[in-house]
């Protein structure tokens, strides 16, 4: 089996597909913006990404959700909840960690099934 590897740079790929299954972590470019925004910007990132490779948000598989604060945990909710579409929620975990950049106040990992005809 080949491996994709999409927006590849000497560091990361946004996004990796092998077997059928397409990896992608992503964080929001809004730098100073309040968690809320960064989610909807990230997830609007995603679906991007998803888009590229022949996938979208019915085929999540998996999600890691890593936050600066967890105080920001109902905030990032909400606009998750308004973005996965109903019954295809993945399965996910949501941690505190300390992100790359101190702005940077939620980032996503996730594992998405490739659409097949």
């Amino acid at each position: 089996m080949s491996i994709q590897r999409h927006g590849t740079t000497r560091r990361y790929s946004d996004a990796v597909v092998h077997n059928g299954t397409v990896y992608l972590v992503e964080v929001s470019a809004l730098a100073d913006a309040g968690v809320a925004d960064q989610t909807a910007d990230m997830l609007a990132s995603v679906e991007c990404l998803l888009a590229q490779v022949g996938s979208d948000k019915r085929q999540l598989l998996m999600a890691t959700i890593y936050l600066a604060d967890m105080a920001d945990y109902d905030a990032m909710n909400a606009v998750w909840d308004a973005w996965v579409p109903e019954g295809f929620a993945p399965s996910r975990a949501c941690v505190q960690a300390r992100l790359a950049k101190p702005e940077y106040r939620v980032e996503i990992a996730l594992t998405a099934a490739i659409i097949q005809d």
